[in-house]
């Protein structure tokens, strides 16, 4: 209790008094009431930055889904090996990010190996971090070869859970794969799949390493999003005040979609199967 006191309680206390307040790092302080998140919110530059997280989100969150599902319906299928894809996909989580950036920059940089296969195609591929019409997908696409193995395991975990006799007794009446998928597979795997999503949507929301890391945030605010801004506005700018209101807007950003998915559950989350 005490250290949760301290090292948690405490500091988000602190952090919603800071908000009320212009608190730079060395100099006087002032309260300045709402006036941080009336700037905020009147910010051309924050309003953008809140859209480029939504934009991650939306383009992230079902490509992570997607892929892990269907990875980990591969390797449900596979007799012999299983143990060891499981481990190989899951390495990319447990690589550190710092790695992974530096492959992927090489990847995408101009004479790296994407390049390199469109010229020998006798094309030109796009500057994928220079430009903004394709620095959000470059990283968005990163960012899923990077994350998608945790919930690959989360939902091979459920997969094995599965009775094997339910969809042999399915097959055997005749019942398609498709149809075993849908009416059988997913319903049962339904909460490892709300639990999935939940908390990648969470850490979605609090994307840093990778904006940080892969595009600084470029080209211009291409792909800064809210937790590069608030690290920006406080250990670059050194407006305190303004970053521990940007936390906060984005607090209750994560506290209202993930109220919407709580909310939401009970049309597709079967816990009774």
């Amino acid at each position: 209790m005490l250290g949760l006191a301290l090292f948690t309680a405490v500091p988000i206390g602190m952090s919603l008094v800071m908000s009320f307040y212009s608190w730079p790092i060395i100099g006087e302080r002032s309260v300045r009431g709402v006036g941080n998140y009336v700037d905020l919110l009147t910010s051309p530059q924050f309003r953008r930055v809140v859209l480029n997280t939504v934009l991650f989100t939306v383009l992230y969150l079902p490509l992570n889904l997607l892929v892990s599902l269907g990875i980990a319906l591969w390797v449900a299928s596979v007799r012999r090996g299983r143990q060891a894809l499981r481990v190989i996909f899951f390495i990319p989580v447990v690589t550190p990010i710092v790695a992974n950036v530096l492959v992927w920059r090489m990847i995408y940089t101009p004479g790296g190996a994407l390049d390199g296969l469109a010229q020998s195609a006798g094309v030109d591929a796009p500057n994928f971090l220079g430009d903004p019409r394709w620095a959000m997908a470059s990283l968005v696409l990163m960012s899923v070869w990077q994350g998608f193995g945790y919930n690959m395991l989360v939902f091979s975990a459920a997969l094995d859970g599965i009775p094997a006799s339910i969809n042999e007794a399915a097959s055997l009446d005749g019942v398609s794969a498709w149809s075993r998928l849908r009416h059988i597979t997913l319903p049962m795997i339904s909460p490892s799949m709300f639990f999935a999503s939940t908390m990648t949507l969470i850490t979605t929301f609090q994307v840093f390493a990778q904006p940080y890391l892969l595009t600084g945030g470029g080209p211009g605010v291409a792909t800064e999003t809210l937790v590069l801004f608030v690290y920006r506005q406080g250990f670059a700018s050194f407006a305190l005040g303004s970053a521990a209101a940007a936390a906060w807007v984005l607090f209750a950003l994560i506290l209202l979609v993930t109220a919407v998915q709580f909310a939401g559950q009970k049309k597709w989350v079967n816990y009774d199967v």
